[in-house]
């Protein structure tokens, strides 16, 4: 660095002695060393033309400097005259001017009292040496006289140091000075003219400026960049060396400019001399060219100076960026670095599983690509800082120990990697020891499971067993731990002590595992090594077996002692008797071993959910008191972003309620079921109503994440992961709840399978199926809270059944009909939710950003009283399609759905709730109707809303199915001949008793039933539905094998309303029963009353009443339109 400084010292004191002696040469070629005049500061008296330097020279070479007649030449002031004359004779060169100066004073035309005065005058103030004084006297005849006579007379007035002549005429002037050296004015034939003169050196005087100040220039700007001080940083350099070039660029376009003006004169006073002839070019002509060109030539070394000096002040300034560029990488890296092996020195985790331990080198190995960036970079950036020194940078010291310490972190960052690679290579092949003999004690207890009973009652089937058993054990030399104590020293290294927890269980399975095979093949040598008898054994009844109870561990050891017992008996009867019992109580043993198995699989998928049980309430309250309660310790609160602020809630939701739920109790309860892992589908039932908190907390998951997106790299997250030894963030352990509750299904399922006939069964069967449910309600809860544009409580319209997408057209009695008509064939794409109170119609908007942020929004649009709403199951056309009606079917929703499948379960899930609604309009009149007649208050029945997952609600519905104070034993009076059983909707039958006034308007039965079609005429429908006669008032030919053929006017009796819109009728003429259309039917009022017809299709306000009906007409076809809003 300090020989760089040297270097630009001692080009900038070479740059400035260059240009200073260019300087210094262009004043001594103008000669302003000597006389600092230029023509444009006296550019007014040279005009007066009262003397020029024509360019002629004497025949010794004198320049001649030519006073013309000029009349007011005595009016010239004393400093003007001075001027000229200085100007004039600092023309010429050194070497013309030294010879002396001829002065040609032409005064013909004048008075002698002028002439002496001039010449006086002249002699007196001449500033340069003089050869001769050449005057031309007056040439009137009395001037002439008087100036010869007072010549001689006044001779010494005139003394001067050169001699003064008289001349009469200009052909005595040719006698001194040669004719082509004298202006045309002189009888000469020099051609001379005054302006232009001028104009050449004017011009030739602002080029020599031009030179000197662009030199002066240089030398100062020069200077400037030699003392400006070099930044520390690589934005300020580069801005000084982007600035230091402009500057240049300008410095050379004011020398190009300069060039091009001198080029120009130059150009021009060779014009001038191609266009004279030979002789009449003067001497001062050649003079100006040999100026201009001596001034160009210092302007080119001015040029080289300064360029020679910018290239070693760029290369100075293009290191220092490189420098600059070098020192920001090697900050940026070696922080990358430290980073790096900050971070690869908390991967301390060797694994407690061979899943883990491959997920860590996963992690390890991405970690090692994401790094090998930093690394890579690292090490072009010391091999950068190499070539940098063999370009013999200035600041080579600074270099090199950067370079240096830019390999050894990688090195130690490389060899930090191979290291922690080692130990969880280490690892993975102790973990796959410790499972290759976890799955061969497995694959050995399904050995013993499978082997049938039956077969190794005989000696040929015990040595096939036994063989298997031991071709089974010597598979364990490869497969089993030999040595415990050879494990702890082979792993020495990776041990630690859960791990090494984990290899003793290992370990004492495989010695159970080996102990209970050594049982067996010890009993199935004797059975093999059994003398024949000699009285044939009888083998095992069938239906001894199949009458065996259950069998347990100890009838094994029974069996062979009573087998031996048998041998030794001789009596037949009694030995046949032993025999079967030996036999059977080894087959009832050998199915205990295979039960002994299948609940060494139960306990292991207990084993299973207590250990992730402890370990996920492990987890939570981490997070709970190393995230939680820290946002609300003082001494972190530095560390909280502004956006953290009171988002305790919003971050976390309910995760302490969950932990207080497991920690508390569900952990407890399950520990409780430790011996008997098949009954812990109880523990589930049981809490079931608690898991919903799992709706809450995911509900809010879409705010957390949220929040953790805009506020993850707060440094108070940072703080507190480091602190906890977290190796994953903390929205990783936010996802547990969400990955917990979905991890409880699978472990039942796996439960459930080794448990099928197990006491349990059921509950199992019961809790996976409610926990499916929790699961759906809390999707379906997510889909929930995305709903916009609702003004009410989504809470009050009950529990949310179903969801789903469809299509849907709408066909309304009003509305304005020739534009509804427009929409009849094109469908609204509208998402559905089926809640107990009410149906809602929403627009599903399209999906944003990511995460839980890409879920769907949907736009409410319209909702209907699941009281007044009614369905009809089969559209004509289209299996995926059905009806949807509200009030009477005023307003009609034709929903397709994507598979019929879908709809199937969308119409079962509401006709369950309509036939709820209808259930607990009837019990309610039911009750009514027992406290009048009988003044005997029955119990309120409980809502019979359909609950996914809640089978006991759905037990005590089907028992008071059955009870003799049901439903049924009121509404029914007429005994049936031939149980219905045609209808697959649900419809208001005429039994419905009267339903109570404060029924708030969701009942399913009203007081009364209104007809449509009677509405419309002006008529009142019967308020009630009895068994009697009715007319038929229309044919109905077709029908299934059940229907009833009848003719308008026929008259039949009601038997029972069936679904569909059908009745069960008789026909009193013939006797035949079937089925009929409702609409068929008229009731008979007496002679003179009117008979109304009623449909399956009609209801009041708030009834809720479904059709199998494909019909969607009342009295004509309505037109379409579109959901509101």
């Amino acid at each position: 660095m300090r020989f760089w400084l040297r270097t630009e010292e001692m080009a900038l004191e070479e740059m400035v002695q260059r240009l200073n002696a260019v300087s210094k040469h262009t004043d001594e070629i103008m000669h302003q060393d000597i006389v600092p005049l230029c023509a444009a500061d006296i550019q007014d008296q040279l005009k007066k033309r009262f003397a020029y330097l024509s360019g002629g020279r004497g025949q010794d070479g004198s320049p001649v400097i030519t006073f013309p007649d000029y009349p007011a030449f005595s009016e010239i002031p004393d400093k003007e005259f001075q001027n000229v004359m200085t100007y004039l004779t600092s023309i010429p060169s050194l070497q013309d001017a030294g010879i002396g100066f001829i002065l040609v004073i032409d005064r013909r035309r004048d008075k002698w009292t002028s002439v002496k005065a001039s010449v006086l005058r002249i002699a007196a103030s001449f500033p340069a040496n003089l050869q001769l004084v050449l005057v031309l006297r007056p040439t009137g005849f009395f001037q002439r006289t008087l100036s010869d006579i007072a010549f001689k007379f006044n001779r010494d007035d005139f003394k001067m140091k050169v001699p003064v002549i008289m001349l009469s005429s200009v052909p005595d002037l040719h006698g001194y000075i040669d004719k082509s050296q004298l202006t045309e004015d002189l009888g000469g034939t020099l051609d001379y003219c005054h302006s232009r003169w001028l104009c050449q050196r004017t011009a030739i005087e602002s080029f020599a400026l031009m030179v000197k100040q662009t030199a002066q220039m240089l030398q100062s700007f020069g200077t400037e960049l030699a003392e400006t001080e070099l930044p520390n940083d690589v934005q300020s350099t580069s801005s000084v060396l982007c600035a230091h070039t402009e500057k240049k660029d300008k410095a050379k376009e004011d020398l190009r400019l300069a060039l091009k003006e001198g080029h120009s004169v130059l150009e021009s006073l060779r014009e001038l001399q191609a266009e004279g002839s030979e002789p009449s070019v003067n001497q001062d002509q050649l003079d100006n060219q040999a100026t201009v060109q001596r001034l160009l030539a210092q302007l080119n070394e001015t040029e080289a100076a300064f360029d020679e000096f910018w290239a070693k002040h760029q290369q100075k300034l293009e290191q220092c960026l490189q420098l600059r560029h070098f020192e920001q990488g090697f900050r940026e890296v070696k922080a990358i670095l430290d980073a790096a092996s900050q971070k690869i020195a908390t991967f301390t985790d060797i694994g407690n599983s061979l899943a883990h331990v491959e997920h860590l080198l996963r992690d390890l190995a991405s970690f090692e690509e994401k790094s090998g960036v930093a690394v890579e970079r690292a090490r072009a950036l010391s091999l950068d800082g190499e070539q940098l020194i063999g370009n013999k940078h200035y600041a080579v010291d600074s270099i090199r120990p950067k370079c240096q310490e830019l390999r050894h972190l990688c090195d130690q960052f490389s060899a930090e990697i191979a290291r922690r690679r080692g130990l969880l290579s280490k690892s993975l092949e102790l973990h796959r020891r410790l499972e290759t003999s976890m799955k061969w004690c497995d694959e050995g207890i399904y050995l013993l499971a499978s082997q049938p009973v039956d077969k190794c009652q005989s000696q040929d089937g015990a040595e096939a067993a036994l063989q298997e058993i031991e071709k089974f054990l010597e598979t364990g030399a490869e497969n089993k731990i030999q040595e415990l104590s050879a494990i702890y020293k082979e792993y020495e290294s990776i041990l630690n002590q859960d791990l090494m927890e984990h290899v003793r269980k290992v370990f004492q399975k495989q010695a159970s595992m080996e102990e209970v095979f050594h049982r067996r093949q010890a009993s199935l040598k004797k059975l093999a090594a059994r003398q024949t008898r000699p009285v044939q054994p009888v083998a095992p009844r069938p239906e001894a077996l199949a009458k065996s109870p259950c069998p347990s561990p100890g009838i094994r050891r029974g069996s062979e002692n009573s087998s031996s017992e048998g041998g030794a008996l001789r009596r037949g009867p009694y030995r046949r008797a032993k025999s079967e019992m030996s036999e059977s109580r080894q087959g009832r043993g050998s199915a205990g071993e295979e039960e002994e198995s299948l609940a060494i699989l139960r306990r292991h998928v207990m084993s299973e959910l207590l250990d992730t049980e402890r370990a996920y309430v492990e987890e939570l309250l981490c997070v709970l008191e190393g995230y939680a309660a820290e946002m609300d310790n003082p001494l972190m609160a530095h560390l909280l972003s502004t956006g953290l602020h009171n988002k305790k809630d919003v971050l976390f939701g309910n995760m302490e309620e969950i932990y207080h739920f497991h920690n508390r109790i569900f952990l407890r309860e399950l520990e409780n079921y430790t011996d008997c892992p098949e009954l812990v589908g109880r523990c589930f039932l049981e809490r079931m109503e608690d898991f919903q908190i799992y709706e809450k907390y995911c509900q809010n998951k879409p705010r957390s994440e949220s929040l953790w997106r805009q506020c993850s790299d707060c440094p108070f997250f940072q703080e507190c992961q480091r602190k906890l030894d977290h190796k994953l963030s903390l929205d990783s352990y936010l996802l547990k709840p969400v990955q917990r509750i979905t991890k409880y299904q699978l472990l039942l399922k796996e439960m459930l399978k080794y448990s099928r006939n197990c006491e349990g069964a059921e509950d199992l069967q019961e809790a996976l199926s409610s926990i499916l449910g929790i699961l759906k309600a809390v999707n379906d809860s997510m889909h929930l809270i995305a709903i916009t544009g609702y003004d009410g409580n989504l809470g009050d319209l009950g529990k949310l059944l179903m969801q789903g997408s469809f299509s849907v057209w709408t066909d309304h009695k009003r509305g304005h009909t020739k534009v509804k008509e427009l929409a009849r064939f094109k469908p609204m794409q509208r998402h559905l939710f089926l809640h107990e109170k009410a149906v809602l119609f929403c627009k599903k908007r399209e999906e944003n950003g990511e995460g839980y942020e890409k879920a769907p929004s949907y736009s409410y649009k319209q909702s209907l009283n699941m009281a007044a709403v009614g369905i009809t199951e089969n559209v004509k056309g289209d299996a995926k399609k059905f009806e949807i009606w509200y009030n009477a079917r005023e307003e009609v929703y034709i929903v397709q759905a994507p598979t019929p499948e879908i709809k199937a379960a969308w119409v079962n899930e509401i006709r369950k709730v309509l036939t709820s609604q209808l259930q607990a309009c009837r019990e309610a009149s039911q009750h009514r109707a027992l406290e009048q007649s009988q003044s005997l208050p029955l119990p309120a029945p409980t809502s019979t809303s359909p609950s996914r997952g809640n089978s006991r609600n759905i037990k005590k519905l089907e028992e008071r199915k059955t009870d003799p104070l049901s439903l049924e034993g009121y509404v029914s009076s007429v005994p049936l001949t031939k149980p219905p059983e045609k209808g697959k909707g649900w419809s208001k039958t005429s039994h419905s008793l009267e339903a109570p006034e404060d029924d708030g308007g969701w009942s399913s039965a009203e007081e009364q039933i209104n007809s449509s079609d009677t509405e419309e005429d002006g008529g009142l429908g019967p308020k009630k539905l009895v068994p009697g006669k009715y007319t038929v008032v229309a044919d109905h030919e077709k029908g299934g094998p059940d229907a009833l053929l009848v003719r308008s006017g026929d008259v039949v009796e009601l038997v029972q309303e069936g679904d569909e819109g059908l009745w069960y009728v008789r026909d009193p003429t013939t006797g035949k029963e079937g089925w009929v259309p409702a609409s068929s039917l008229s009731v008979q009022l007496g002679p003179s009353g009117s008979a109304q017809c009623l449909s399956s299709s009609e209801s009041s306000p708030g009834s809720a009443v479904l059709s199998n009906s494909s019909s969607c007409s009342e009295g004509g076809q309505a037109p379409f339109s579109d959901l509101q809003g």
